[in-house]
C-alpha cells in the first residue's frame, strides 16, 4: 500500500493579502486561492518484500545532482504510475515518462531517492513494481 500524503491543507489567509515574499516558492508551503498549502516532503512506499523506501518530494526546477537515483511517478491519489532509475538524476532521463504520465494521469508527480550502487537501485525498483504493478512499467 503506498503512503502518499503530499497535501496537508490548512485555511489559510487570501493569497494577495501575503506578503510576496511568502509566495515565493517555499517548498514546503504554497498558497491556493486562499488556502495555505504545506507540502508533506516525504513519502514512504512499501515494496512487495515489505521493505519501506522514503522518497522525496521533487522540484523540478531544483538544482539535480549528479547521483544515481530511484524515482517514482506517482498521481497524487496514492498511485504509483511508473517505478524507475537513473546513473545520474540531472541528465534528466526521466522527464519523458513524467510528461508522458502527466498526458494519461493528469496530476502525477515525481519522487526520488538518492541510491549510488545500481545493485540497490535495480532491487528497490523490482520490489515496488511487484509490489504496484505501475502501469506504465507493464
Amino acid at each position: 500500500m503506498v503512503k502518499l500524503s503530499p497535501f496537508l491543507v490548512k485555511p489559510g489567509e487570501k493569497s494577495e493579502s501575503r506578503p510576496p515574499a511568502a509566495s515565493l516558492g517555499r517548498a514546503d508551503d504554497r498558497s491556493i486561492q486562499g488556502w495555505r498549502v504545506s507540502l508533506s516532503r516525504q513519502f514512504e512506499l512499501a515494496g512487495k518484500s515489505g521493505a519501506r523506501y522514503r522518497y522525496i518530494a521533487f522540484e523540478e526546477d531544483r538544482f539535480l545532482p549528479p547521483a544515481g537515483a530511484n524515482f517514482v511517478i506517482a498521481k497524487l491519489t496514492k498511485e504509483v504510475v511508473y517505478a524507475g532509475e537513473t546513473d545520474n538524476l540531472a541528465n534528466q532521463t526521466w522527464r519523458t515518462t513524467l510528461e508522458k504520465a502527466r498526458a494519461a494521469y493528469g496530476d502525477a508527480a515525481i519522487l526520488t531517492r538518492l541510491n549510488v550502487t545500481r545493485a540497490v537501485r535495480e532491487a528497490e525498483r523490482h520490489d515496488l513494481i511487484a509490489e504496484h504493478q505501475p502501469p506504465m512499467n507493464g
